[in-house]
């Protein structure tokens, strides 16, 4: 293959992935795993506490664009699935903060997916997957950015 050809066969690689994510998502909407939803709350959740900041359900919904009983029973199930804990905000009694129980934990039975991926990026060298970190990211950046 051609360096010429190169660009062509990433690019039919990223169109073949995103058409199995479109295909995925529509089959998960029929209870095969996490919903896409339930995936982008915890994405929040996950990022929410790497940068050091505490998210509410409320703070959850409004990034998602859903209503927060939605959100409520999303996040209730990933309690219950052993992916996040609620902590008491002791500022507003009312209120509940939502945090990643571990992010360690094994999540095969909650998203096989990511643990395979998971799995497939250790057979990566560090330079190597830090090139495929970049891609995708400018990949995901760019397919963010459509259609706004």
């Amino acid at each position: 293959m051609s360096d010429s050809s190169e660009p062509h066969s990433v690019a039919r690689a990223v169109e073949r992935l995103r058409l199995a994510e479109s295909s995925l998502s529509r089959r998960r909407q029929t209870d095969c795993g996490p919903s896409e939803t339930a995936r982008a709350a915890m994405r929040i959740v996950y990022d929410s506490a790497d940068a050091g900041k505490r998210v509410t359900p409320t703070d959850i919904a409004s990034a998602l664009g859903i209503s927060t009983p939605t959100v409520t029973t999303i996040l209730r199930r990933l309690h219950d699935g052993g992916l996040v804990a609620f902590e008491r905000n002791p500022d507003d009694g009312r209120s509940k903060y939502v945090a990643p129980i571990d992010r360690n934990a094994d999540i095969t039975g909650v998203d096989p997916i990511t643990a395979r991926v998971r799995d497939l990026a250790r057979t990566l060298d560090d330079d190597t997957a830090g090139e495929v970190t970049r891609l995708l990211d400018a990949i995901a950046d760019a397919v963010d950015a459509e259609c706004r």
